[in-house]
């Protein structure tokens, strides 16, 4: 989460997922957060609520659960240590519809036995979905630790892997 005083603009988003935090400072966005997972993030006082900054975003977001967007076009500010933009780097490069353990995201970013490294960075990523943390599983496959929830993780796997079944 932002550390610095600038004022930083906000909204909110209904998704099939819940509600999503948005948050920026008018030229790119900073954190994108669910709203109803383990994490939520409340508005600070010192936070602007504004629609028109986040337009772009919202459009991409209604493509991406429509099923008509794969990939996003979003200028990113997210503030973390080297390595974890470095793991949240090696997520972008997570192809739409596929995963990755932790073992070969460490290995990705050149830290090979720093799974747990990177899953402590992959929890940390303030921008969900855009920067696709859901997309890191387990070594043997299954689903592992979501801020957002598994039953979120997977709804957001199964859309991109062409499974998701609404009732």
């Amino acid at each position: 989460m932002p550390t610095r005083t600038e004022t930083l603009l906000h909204t909110t988003v209904e998704s099939p997922i819940g509600p999503l935090l948005l948050l920026g400072d008018g030229e790119a966005l900073r954190g994108l957060y669910m709203q109803q997972g383990r994490k939520p993030v409340h508005v600070s006082p010192s936070w602007r609520q504004a629609e028109e900054p986040f337009a772009d975003a919202r459009r991409q977001l209604d493509e991406y659960f429509a099923g008509e967007r794969t990939s996003f076009d979003l200028e990113l500010a997210a503030q973390g240590s080297e390595f974890e933009r470095r793991v949240w780097k090696a997520l972008s490069g997570i192809r739409y519809g596929e995963t990755a353990s932790y073992g070969e995201v460490a290995e990705r970013v050149g830290a090979p036995g720093a799974a747990r490294a990177v899953g402590l960075a992959n929890g940390r990523n303030p921008i969900s979905i855009v920067v696709p943390c859901h997309r890191v599983i387990g070594a043997n496959g299954t689903l592992t630790g979501y801020g957002g929830g598994l039953e979120r993780k997977r709804f957001l796997l199964e859309l991109e892997q062409g499974t998701l079944r609404l009732a």
